[in-house]
């Protein structure tokens, strides 16, 4: 808000700028993973019991060990200790998606919210920033300009996901049981371990986008630190079409959307504020209502998404 105070109405545009590159981060990589797990026939909407055990790992293992790396890679790993757990369930013999999911949230959470309280009042140490604003020698826009190096690594993971689906035998694999697991299983691929792999790798990478919460923006661990962008980033990979690509822009989309309101409210517009508070989420229920429309059809949509098999 310093920013925006410093430099008026200049400061608007900077900040949703500066709020895109901020709160697009863990949109990123929760749909990221996600993306990586419907593709293969797969839905996890558990992502926001992820998204807070990974915020609550990273914090923690930042603050014991004093390196925030060591705490992303801890939050990678605890992403995917609970995609394993929903990889198997999901996979049991008459097993929807949708209750495993929510029990996922349930104790994803409850996991975090336990272990997570004795590091709710000590400060951890954050990740380092790229400061891009060096040059305006103005501290307001070098404040604005910090940029987190996960969110570079996210917008390095998009394409070379997306490179990964269409070129390599992997990825084909993941397309193949997402799109037809019957053909896929004639071929003499796991259905299982597919699914299991991809699941637990987007867990991880929605892990790291817990780790962005809590060691860079707003760089703090509380219970609410989530604000349910881990169930945002399922209708976020809709929106995208399934596409690494899109996912991107997508985020950021979501991103800015996030910063609307504190950067309109700091230049003292203060009429409407929880409306532009509320932007990501009218924004999720506006492609909701959007994409499930009869009248539409879901291209891009992995064949075996929503089924049992």
């Amino acid at each position: 808000m310093a920013t925006e105070a410093a430099l008026g109405w200049w400061g608007v545009p900077l900040a949703i700028a500066a709020g895109t590159m901020r709160g697009g981060t863990p949109f990123l990589f929760v749909s990221l993973g996600e993306c990586l797990t419907e593709k293969s026939g797969k839905i996890n909407l558990g992502l926001e019991g992820t998204l807070l055990t990974g915020a609550m790992a990273a914090y923690g293992t930042s603050y014991l060990t004093g390196s925030p790396w060591i705490g992303v890679l801890a939050a990678g790993l605890a992403g995917a200790a609970l995609g394993v757990i929903h990889g198997w369930l999901s996979q049991q013999f008459r097993v929807n998606d949708v209750a495993v999911g929510i029990a996922m949230i349930i104790f994803g959470s409850g996991v975090a919210f336990f272990f997570g309280k004795p590091f709710i009042q000590p400060k951890a140490a954050q990740l380092p920033t790229i400061d891009l604003g060096a040059w305006s020698g103005i501290p307001a826009v070098e404040a604005a300009l910090q940029i987190s190096p996960l969110f570079l690594l996210g917008v390095l993971i998009a394409p070379i996901m997306h490179w990964f689906f269409k070129s390599t035998r992997w990825g084909l694999f993941i397309r193949a049981v997402g799109d037809s697991p019957d053909a896929a299983k004639a071929m003499g691929m796991s259905i299982f371990k597919v699914r299991l792999l991809s699941v637990v790798a987007g867990s991880f990478l929605a892990g790291i986008g817990g780790a962005s919460l809590s060691l860079y923006y707003p760089g703090l661990w509380t219970e609410r630190i989530s604000s349910g962008q881990g169930l945002m980033a399922v209708a976020l990979v809709i929106f995208a079409r399934w596409n690494p690509i899109q996912c991107l822009w997508a985020s950021l989309l979501f991103g800015g959307a996030q910063a609307l309101g504190p950067a309109l409210q700091s230049v003292g517009i203060k009429e409407g504020y929880y409306l532009f508070n509320a932007a990501p989420y009218i924004l999720t229920l506006v492609i909701m209502i959007f994409t499930c429309s009869p009248k539409r059809s879901l291209t891009g949509a992995p064949g075996a998404l929503g089924t049992d098999t």
